[in-house]
């Protein structure tokens, strides 16, 4: 989910990537307006950590020397990719230069030529031309579109290289952003080695593919493009950066086999002429099928693999989805097939209103010896096997009596996943969530396990009022899951005037993490705002393999 940074969270020394390039940004830093910095502009993360001070202080030294280096747009330079930062970015310089560069698909010892599409005064952004000397890790990606799909970016860099990175990011966002000083006593025990996840292929338990009037093809591949009709429409994913433009798909690495059958079966057909399906079009709003969903289950009582298949439509027309819903509905694994109607010009997947088509209107999934209901739009952790690893990890981090005397509050509840599985240890878990259907589906989970001790309340945490608290009790821990923007200044006032014994930040974007920390932490200064807490570990988690994401596990204490 993207949203803008607020003005509070915006400090100058954010703009830092990282230690060993921190001296080298410096100097261009005053040039960017910070009301143009995103959360992920603050947060580049990852450097290489085997430069020593006398090697710092020698390179500051011979900088100072030299002309200050402002590439122009269009201009191609020479690169070396240093590190990865937020979003897979790889964090580079001009070559024989100090001058920070951004590249998409960059890779950590890559030397190559980029173009420099645009620039933001302190640093640059380009596009890799041309690879010059491989990076040091470099692996076969087993996926035929590693090259062009937007969601697998590191599959050519080896898995404990893209653990390395990812470790690296988050210690370098904690000890510069986070302002924990790698002196300070005790850091090296509080900040944790990331845990791998077992599985880094076939994770996913929910893929959502787009339809569209005109296959996507990279440069080198235009010359293949066919004539405009049912052979160019495409069934895939967006090719990155574009919302009109999507690389057609037959197998994702990432989803289960029985998902990919589903693939292949639709892609085996919806062209056909006869059948009268046209894929809609983002630009001109004319088509009938949106999004094809697929998500992965399992039965309960014998733990086989269920499937859900969920149809995006622009309007309501079964008669033309009947031969689709026929020919997936024989595949042994799909149990659900919906349809979402929705008519509006916007992408999302989400309808106005919703329709069994075949079979039930919910698949289950067990976590943590929890039954959880999925619906069409449910939200649930993505990654299944490594969920149960994460909120293992949150269990232990908020360390309940088991005795039922203690209360939690669980902020940012979703569903309710997190607070559920602590309802057998607490005495009550408070939850709160501002999407209206994440409620209802909490209160459901709840009923389904027998729980009777959770209360979950809609609303929106960005904008609580000065009563907010009045209806729970001070919790004894508090969990804390927000989206990437991370917790808003209004609640971090809270927390502290609340001075709940323990908080779990849950974080799955450590750049705001790392500032929500430090405001915890140590304050904000110029708000006149002191911190309470102390930081006692920061546990990171990879929950999706070759993928830029990182999930954090923070546990605070009251100082």
């Amino acid at each position: 989910m993207l949203a803008t940074t607020p003005a509070h969270a915006l400090r100058l020394r954010y703009v830092f990537p990282t230690r060993s390039l921190l001296h080298k940004f410096r100097r261009f830093s005053s040039a960017v307006p910070l009301a143009r910095l995103s959360a992920s502009e603050l947060s580049h993360g990852g450097g290489n950590n085997n430069n020593t001070l006398e090697e710092n202080n020698s390179d500051a030294a011979s900088e100072k020397k030299t002309t200050p280096y402002y590439p122009k747009r269009g201009q191609t330079v020479e690169l070396v990719c240093e590190s990865l930062g937020f979003k897979g970015k790889g964090i580079c310089k001009v070559d024989g230069t100090g001058f920070v560069v951004m590249c998409d698909r960059a890779l950590p010892g890559e030397r190559f030529l980029g173009r420099v599409t645009r620039r933001k005064g302190s640093y640059a952004e380009v596009t890799k031309i041309k690879t010059l000397t491989p990076h040091r890790d470099l692996v076969e990606a087993p996926c035929e579109y590693a090259s062009y799909c937007g969601g697998c970016k590191a599959q050519n860099l080896s898995y404990e290289a893209q653990l390395r990175a990812k470790e690296e990011q988050v210690h370098e966002l904690i000890t510069h952003v986070g302002r924990f000083s790698d002196n300070s006593p005790g850091l090296e025990t509080v900040l944790k080695p990331i845990v791998p996840c077992d599985i880094q292929f076939n994770y996913r338990n929910k893929m959502e593919f787009s339809f569209g009037p005109q296959r996507w093809l990279p440069v080198e591949m235009l010359d293949q493009r066919g004539e405009d009709g049912p052979e160019s429409f495409a069934l895939g994913l967006h090719a990155p950066g574009f919302f009109d433009k999507v690389l057609n798909v037959d197998k994702c690495l990432l989803q289960s086999e029985p998902a990919n059958m589903v693939l292949a079966a639709v892609q085996d057909c919806w062209r056909d002429p006869e059948l009268g399906l046209s894929p809609y079009n983002a630009r001109s709003h004319a088509g009938f099928l949106k999004h094809l969903m697929l998500r992965t289950g399992r039965n309960v009582e014998t733990g086989s693999q269920e499937l859900m298949v969920n149809f995006v439509t622009s309007s309501y027309k079964p008669e033309l989805l009947k031969p689709l819903v026929d020919k997936v509905s024989s595949i042994p694994e799909v149990v659900s097939i919906m349809n979402n109607v929705n008519s509006s010009v916007g992408n999302t997947s989400v309808g106005e209103q919703e329709y069994t088509l075949y079979g039930k209107e919910t698949i289950a999934e067990v976590l943590r010896g929890l039954t959880f209901q999925i619906s069409a739009n449910s939200f649930f952790q993505t990654n299944t096997h490594q969920a149960e690893v994460l909120y293992k990890l949150i269990e232990e981090c908020a360390g309940l009596k088991g005795d039922g005397s203690e209360v939690v509050l669980d902020l940012f509840c979703g569903t309710g996943t997190i607070g559920l599985t602590l309802a057998r240890r607490a005495k009550h878990v408070y939850g709160y969530e501002v999407v209206p259907q994440a409620i209802t589906d909490a209160h459901k989970n709840a009923q389904i396990n027998g729980i009777e001790n959770a209360t979950f309340i809609q609303g929106d945490l960005n904008k609580i009022g000065e009563d907010f608290g009045s209806n729970f009790p001070k919790p004894d821990i508090v969990i804390s899951d927000p989206n990437r923007p991370g917790m808003h200044m209004k609640l971090i006032k809270f927390l502290l005037n609340l001075k709940s014994p323990r908080i779990i930040y849950v974080s799955c974007n450590p750049a705001t993490c790392a500032r929500d920390l430090d405001y915890l932490c140590h304050g904000v200064e110029e708000k006149n705002i002191k911190g309470c807490y102390k930081l006692m570990s920061v546990q990171p988690v990879d929950m999706f393999p070759h993928t830029p994401h990182i999930e954090c596990v923070c546990l605070l204490e009251l100082s």
